[in-house]
Order: structure tokens, then C-alpha cells, then sequence
């Protein structure tokens, strides 16, 4: 566990050092966040905080495999070591968010450039190669490829819908991250008690740090955000550590000592982590086909809208996203922890929704301001 925490640490550190490199650098090159309608910011604010994050992850990876503990991982057998492919892949689609914060790509390129990064990452070995419900295994490599590229991209896009208040994302994330990264190291400790060394362990602590060092830039008021360069590479790295749990893990090995089977805990988490991107992605998505319009075409009608629409003040709506995420990510990693009664996760879990759905209703509210900053 200290490695991982030492990594974490790591890549907090060199993504808050970064940080202000970025937003210099998206000053030069004009990568700023004009105001919009449907914007919460009333002031321009620079963006390509994905490159911090990118640079934070990329040392913390070079420190990991240096490491005796980890550098098994990075050991490849005739092709590019997994970690190595997750970063290559993670570099393209900053890239890719650089070049669309810069310049403003349409919605075909980006989404050619995301299949391209995620089709790298299958080809290298990160790929689901099984659906774990009763065993079921993705007999065609065609089929595991384009499901892959599917999952990936659509985890892409659900973190970059998201990505609409000051801090919302980069949270988001990291709380979620923080449960994912204690349930594939709990997976570890029970699964291999002689080996805890574990790739998807190892990139979830690296992207909680580059969420938890770009933080102190990004919550509000945001200094610079992290642009389509930061959520693009959030959501492929999120759902790389996922595919490597949830895709190459029989659950026939693993007693998570709950009500609910195994395979239903190795889903749910995944889920459950990246719940409210998703949710957010797919009413957005249903919401403007239903209107005739393309389901990229921006409103204001997101999640955090509502709240604000609703009341809350700007930081409250971040904090309540926050408290949703985590209940819905603890209580799903909750699960896995093994000889937990049932009684006590569902009293945990009930007092957890209580206690969001206290937020987001019975919390003071005040009209909705748009403040200067």
C-alpha cells in the first residue's frame, strides 16, 4: 500500500507543480474558455490543465517502473508493456484535447481521434476478453476490439459531459478513483497474498494524484481548467484500470463474501464510479435526439445546471456531485470487501443516500448568482 500511496503522492505533486505551466501555455496559445450562454464562468479562464495532468502521470508511471516492487508489470512478452500502452494511448487523446482546446475541433474528429487511441490500447492487450456473467468469454477478437473501443469512448465522453462546474470533474473523479483504487487493492491483497503488485492498482494511483494536484487549481474559483485535454484523459485511463478488472478477471476466483455473486460487484463498481458522468451523458444524449438535435449539441441542461437552477450556490452544487459520488462509489467497493454483514452495508449504504439526498434538497439555497471573477 505505501508504494501506491508513494505514486499517488507523486503524481499529485508533479500535477500541481505542472499546472501553472499549462495555464501558461494555454495563455500563448490562446486555449482560453470564452464566455458562453450556457456558461457558469463570466470571465475567460485558460484551460489545457489535461497537459499537467498528463506530465503527472507520465513521471509517476517512469518513478513506478524503476520500482522493484512494480517493475514486473512493465515487463512486456513480445509486445508493449500494458502501462506503457495505457500512457501512449492517454498522450493521444491529450494530444487530441490540446488541439480541439486550441483550435475547436468538430465532434467527427475528436470522436475519430478517440477510437484511434482507444483501438491502440485493445491492440496492445488492454481489452475486455470477457463478460463476467456465468463465465460468458468474448470468443471473437473483433468483437472484444470494437467492445473495448466502445466502453472507452463512451467513458471519454461521459467524464468530458461532466466537466461544467469549477473543480466538478477532477473531484468526481478522484473520489471515485479513491474507491476504485481501494477495491482493485483489496482485489489484489485476497486474490495474489504474495504478490500485491497490480497494473490497475497502479494507474488508479496515479490518476486520483493528478486529480488531487490539479484540484487546488481548479476548485473554485478556477484559475484554469482542464479543458478537453484533461477529461478525455481521465475518462481513457478510468476506463483502462476498469477493463483490466472487470474484463481479464474470472469471478469465479474471487469470494467477495457478500449477498450479492461476484460478478455483479465486478460490474457494479465500474459503474457505480462513473455513475453520474454517465447518467449525465445519457439524458443529455436522450434529451437532445428527442429535440431533433445532435447529441453533441451543447445546452445547459446538465446535472449541475439543475442544481444550480435549483438554488445552490456554485461551490454546494460541486459538494453535493461530490457526496453522490461518493455514496454510489463506496457503497458499490463496500461490496468486495469480504465478511462484511449484510445488515451493516446496508445500513451504511441507507445512511450515505440519506444523507445526499438531505444535501441536495433541505441544504440552504439562494438564487442563482453569476459571479465575477
Amino acid at each position: 500500500m505505501r508504494i501506491y500511496l508513494l505514486l499517488m503522492a507523486l503524481a499529485a505533486a508533479v500535477t500541481f507543480l505542472a499546472t501553472p505551466l499549462a495555464r501558461f501555455l494555454a495563455l500563448r496559445t490562446n486555449a482560453i474558455t470564452a464566455v458562453r450562454e450556457r456558461d457558469v464562468h463570466t470571465v475567460p479562464i485558460p484551460r489545457l490543465g489535461g497537459v499537467a495532468m498528463l506530465i503527472g502521470f507520465a513521471v509517476a508511471l517512469t518513478v513506478a517502473s524503476q520500482m522493484p516492487f512494480l517493475q514486473p508489470l512493465f515487463d512486456g512478452a513480445g509486445g508493449l508493456p500494458l502501462p506503457w500502452a495505457i500512457l501512449v494511448s492517454a498522450t493521444v487523446v491529450c494530444l487530441l484535447g490540446v488541439a480541439d482546446d486550441i483550435w475547436d475541433l468538430d465532434w467527427l474528429t475528436k470522436l475519430v481521434g478517440q477510437v484511434l487511441a482507444a483501438g491502440f490500447m485493445a491492440w496492445q492487450g488492454v481489452q475486455l476478453i470477457q463478460f463476467p456473467v456465468f463465465g460468458l468469454t468474448i470468443g471473437s477478437s473483433r468483437l472484444s476490439l470494437i467492445v473495448t473501443i466502445l466502453v472507452v469512448v463512451t467513458a471519454i465522453n461521459a467524464v468530458n459531459f461532466v466537466d461544467g462546474l469549477d473543480g466538478l470533474a477532477a473531484g468526481v473523479i478522484a473520489i471515485g478513483g479513491t474507491a476504485f483504487f481501494g477495491y482493485t487493492y483489496v482485489l489484489t491483497t485476497t486474490q495474489s497474498p504474495g504478490d500485491y503488485s497490480n497494473i490497475a492498482t497502479a494507474v488508479m494511483a496515479c490518476v486520483v494524484g493528478v486529480c488531487l494536484g490539479f484540484l487546488p487549481h481548479n476548485f473554485f474559483p478556477a484559475r484554469i481548467f482542464m479543458g478537453d485535454s484533461g477529461a478525455m484523459f481521465l475518462g481513457l485511463t478510468m476506463s483502462a484500470a476498469s477493463i483490466l478488472v472487470t474484463g481479464q478477471i474470472d469471478p469465479a476466483r474471487i469470494d467477495v463474501g457478500t449477498a450479492l455473486p461476484a460478478f455483479v460487484v465486478i460490474i457494479l463498481l465500474p459503474l457505480a464510479v462513473l455513475m453520474l458522468p454517465l447518467l449525465d451523458m445519457g439524458l443529455a444524449v436522450v434529451r437532445r435526439v428527442l429535440a431533433g438535435k445532435s447529441p453533441f449539441h451543447p445546452d445547459r441542461m446538465h446535472l449541475h445546471h439543475r442544481l444550480l437552477d435549483f438554488g445552490h450556490s456554485h461551490r454546494r452544487a460541486v459538494l453535493i456531485m461530490y457526496i453522490w459520488t461518493a455514496v454510489l462509489a463506496f457503497s458499490a467497493a463496500a461490496f468486495a470487501i469480504p465478511n462484511v454483514p449484510v445488515p451493516v452495508l446496508a445500513t451504511g449504504i441507507g445512511i450515505g443516500l440519506a444523507l445526499a439526498i438531505w444535501a441536495t434538497l433541505r441544504l440552504p439555497r439562494q438564487p442563482f448568482p453569476r459571479l465575477n471573477r
